[in-house]
């Protein structure tokens, strides 16, 4: 086999066959045939490695002393992925990626034979292989596994996309095109995404590095971590359209959740006085760069405390994801902005904020003025039911985009708020606070409303709004009031959207691009 044939594998735009690889695979398909002629499988059951990549950079000193000789230096066993090969007549260099990082390493037929040196011959970029044997350094400097044996783990019949390098005749500069660049391609085949995009697969460490410390910060709390039902006979603790699904047995549809609230409070009646769950939720609404159909969201509930009690929460969890993810850096860009997570944050009264940037005097506006207000701003208010979907549309027009560090914007509308207590010095508002950054929401919280006969006359409004065409209005969940009725203490109650938090710390524009398997349109051809 020729060096060009090992480097210069194509750059399929997938599907594969429609970007004429046919003859690549046709060519793999062959090795694979004569390697199971030879007596060798391509798919055995298990292998064990000894370290991974990054781990024997991490021992290097250990694992290979200056001082010792190659034979008396301790024996490695790695797994991976095999992405390039350089072959040298009799030797050979190759690259092999595994879960942490890359390593070179270089195989010489008189010291592992032929037959061991003919099989690595036949083997094809995006092959798993495992090797043993020691490290060495090479005259260039590069740490490099010298092989001693070899092992194939699984054989790649598709060829995998490969970086280009090109150079620049005039300046000498060398520029580098990636192989899997194209978006969805990459939200489609993630598999591919992840071995051939080093960030991306940093992308993903950073998420469970921050769901991570979530957990061991509420539990070091007192929060007790909980579960509860995903398919619900009554959806609600939202203002979303729900999706539907029929259990065959009961002969009863079932709802995917639109949030966590309603049963968190119900354990809250029960006597757990803090409880969390990090979960995923539904919600049958459009998609852009800020929403995907199911999502992450951490939940939690806190007995005894209010609004500004879970404020100083969500300032200390930050504090700790700065400390324990960026290292104690309090900096971070996102979005071509400077954004500073260090706390406090300020606290900006909701109205207040809709008059400082729309010069419009909501609170003392009945629905019909305002609607023709916004109207006259060039606001888009159809399908805007109730002075409530006025006032959002207000905020989301005028105040978010401006909302650039972090900022609490505290106490919205009653209209706005169905489950948030109301105000206790302020009438026609509520204790609720919306954390927003760059634009965007990331947290919503409120003291949470305790009283059964307000909340049951909530709901009743808000089945006047779903009366009058507003299908994301909640509906009136009797077991949930009957649970307030034996009592809940006061409670501050709290949502944040963990996936915007993975956009936030990684600088990622898209929330695509920090779900591994985001929801996409069926591909033209495949069902």
């Amino acid at each position: 086999m020729t060096d060009q044939e090992h480097i210069v594998d194509p750059d399929p735009i997938l599907p594969p066959e429609e970007a004429g690889t046919d003859q690549y695979i046709a060519a793999r398909r062959d090795h694979l045939e004569e390697l199971r002629r030879r007596g060798v499988e391509p798919y055995p059951y298990r292998f064990e490695p000894s370290h991974s990549v990054a781990g024997i950079m991490a021992e290097w000193d250990e694992l290979c002393p200056e001082q010792a000789e190659p034979q008396e230096r301790p024996r490695v066993v790695l797994a991976g992925r095999l992405t390039a090969v350089r072959m040298h007549g009799k030797t050979a260099f190759g690259d092999l990626l595994d879960a942490t990082d890359r390593v070179q390493i270089y195989i010489k037929r008189d010291e592992v034979g032929d037959e061991v040196f003919e099989v690595f011959e036949l083997l094809d970029l995006g092959d798993w292989i495992g090797v043993e044997g020691t490290l060495m350094v090479t005259r260039t400097g590069e740490r490099t596994l010298r092989v001693i044996s070899l092992t194939l783990l699984a054989k790649s019949i598709r060829p995998i996309p490969t970086p280009k390098t090109t150079v620049d005749p005039d300046t000498g500069e060398e520029r580098t095109y990636y192989a899997f660049a194209d978006k969805e391609a990459r939200y489609r085949r993630r598999y591919v995404d992840l071995f051939v995009n080093p960030e991306v697969r940093e992308i993903f460490r950073i998420r469970a590095s921050l769901v991570t410390e979530l957990r061991s910060f509420l539990d070091g709390r007192g929060f007790l971590e909980v579960e509860t039902p995903v398919l619900q006979q009554l959806h609600g603790g939202a203002s979303a359209r729900p999706f539907i699904t029929l259990h065959n047995t009961l002969d009863i549809e079932l709802y995917l959740r639109i949030a966590l609230e309603l049963y968190h409070k119900r354990l809250i009646v029960g006597g757990l006085d803090r409880v969390y769950e990090i979960g995923r939720i539904f919600r049958n609404e459009g998609l852009d760069r800020w929403h995907n159909p199911e999502f992450t969201m951490l939940e939690l509930y806190q007995a005894y405390a209010d609004y500004s009690d879970i404020m100083q929460l969500v300032e200390d969890i930050f504090a700790n994801w700065c400390d324990n993810v960026l290292q104690g850096e309090t900096g971070l860009q996102f979005d071509g902005q400077s954004i500073n997570l260090a706390p406090p944050y300020p606290r900006r009264p909701f109205l207040e904020l809709v008059m400082e940037y729309s010069r419009l005097d909501a609170a003392e506006m009945d629905e019909d003025d305002l609607r023709n207000a916004l109207r006259e701003k060039g606001v888009d208010v159809e399908g805007k039911i109730g002075k409530g979907g006025l006032l959002d549309a207000a905020f989301g027009e005028f105040v978010e985009p401006n909302l650039v560090q972090p900022v609490f914007v505290i106490d919205y509308p009653l209209e706005l708020s169905p489950l948030a207590k109301r105000h206790r010095e302020e009438p026609g508002l509520t204790e609720r606070f919306e954390l927003i950054i760059a634009g965007m929401e990331f947290a919503n919280a409120f003291s949470e409303l305790n009283d059964p006969d307000d909340q049951r006359a909530r709901f009743a409004a808000q089945l006047a709004l779903l009366e009058m065409g507003d299908e994301d209005a909640q509906r009136l969940d009797e077991d949930f009031v009957l649970s307030l009725e034996y009592g809940m203490p006061p409670t501050g109650g709290l949502g944040i959207g963990i996936d915007r938090v993975v956009m936030l710390f990684t600088d990622q524009r898209s929330i695509r691009d920090v779900i591994l398997f985001p929801t996409l349109r069926p591909e033209e051809g495949r069902g």
